[in-house]
């Protein structure tokens, strides 16, 4: 099974470089790039520790389905909002 992620865009709006996360959570930087790829799915302890690393449920993180653009999900919050 595929496991989605945001990785890419958690490191940019952090600025982190992929060594930066992968010696944060204790695996190779080449696991990260890996992850970011879709070459490799995450042992639960793995989904954890990044998740937690950037603060968030890992729902926002990871999911079995592709994520919507957060440019959509922001402007449909807008729209609503109107």
């Amino acid at each position: 099974m595929l496991i989605h992620n945001r990785i890419p865009v958690l490191r940019a709006e952090r600025n982190l470089s992929r060594v930066q996360l992968a010696l944060a959570v204790g695996v190779n930087p080449q696991t990260i790039g890996f992850l970011e790829r879709g070459n490799y799915t995450p042992s639960l302890e793995l989904a954890f520790k990044i998740s937690r690393f950037f603060n968030l449920p890992m729902e926002a993180v990871f999911s079995p389905d592709p994520f919507r653009p957060l440019s959509d999900q922001l402007y449909e919050m807008q729209r609503k909002e109107a």
